[in-house]
């Protein structure tokens, strides 16, 4: 069983969709189930829980956690002036370190997946990512000027210094996209460890549901996951 949230976002659906095609059992917890897509919402091997998932007391947390053996979070602000400068500031970082409290409370036998969409604009510190004076200088404004950008560094550091590599309940990996479009149909697409282009100055393209379909196999397949965790992999499209 894999729980996810910001199921019902541009990417979080269509991690759940190759999730259900995959045939896994998947839980969500999503504030509006009517934006999910009709092949999802009525699906058998989907549960759907109708809450905003910061609301949720640790209590209710823990016991939707319970039983999964992996947790995704496809968590992102909306493009609008509430969405950036609104409350919550911290959506990205908070629902993290609450689901990871969660699943230390519910003491799993073996290790539970956990995987964060992240971005390409953020550097894996554990890595010493060179980046160039102008991309941090632009970085350095993003962070004064856009919460998200913040939030998303924050939520990464999160799995990186207070889970770390060696926890005995979670084991984690952050996904970065770098810009993202949307596609109807998986390609061809990269993985690489740190970026092989600036983020800023230099984007790359990333689809969608490129990045559901790297998370899903992150989720269900071991030898990618062992490839990965603990790292923060960088998903590019391949262009023909």
């Amino acid at each position: 069983m894999t729980l996810v949230v910001g199921a019902s976002g541009a990417t979080g659906r269509l991690l759940v969709e190759q999730l259900l095609n995959r045939g896994q059992n998947a839980k969500v917890i999503v504030r509006l189930p009517d934006k999910l897509p009709e092949a999802v919402k009525n699906h058998d091997n989907l549960s759907v829980i109708q809450a905003s998932v910061l609301d949720l007391s640790d209590a209710e947390m823990a016991q939707h956690v319970n039983g999964c053996d992996a947790v995704a979070s496809c968590l992102g602000h909306n493009m609008s002036l509430k969405g950036i400068y609104g409350h919550p500031r911290r959506l990205v970082t908070d629902a993290t370190r609450r689901l990871c409290s969660a699943i230390k409370a519910n003491k799993s036998e073996a290790p539970v997946k956990f995987v964060l969409m992240n971005t390409a604009g953020n550097s894996n510190r554990d890595l010493h990512e060179q980046i160039s004076f102008g991309q941090k200088c632009v970085i350095g404004l993003l962070r004064l000027l856009l919460p998200p950008q913040v939030d998303n560094e924050k939520a990464a550091d999160y799995l990186r210094t207070k889970v770390g590599q060696n926890d005995g309940a979670i084991e984690w990996v952050a996904v970065r996209p770098d810009n993202l479009i949307d596609e109807s149909e998986v390609t061809e697409y990269e993985v690489h460890s740190s970026p092989i282009r600036s983020a800023i100055f230099d984007a790359g393209s990333t689809s969608r549901i490129n990045v559901g379909h790297f998370m899903a196999d992150l989720i269900t397949d071991d030898d990618t996951w062992n490839k990965w965790k603990g790292q923060m992999p960088v998903i590019y499209n391949i262009f023909q």
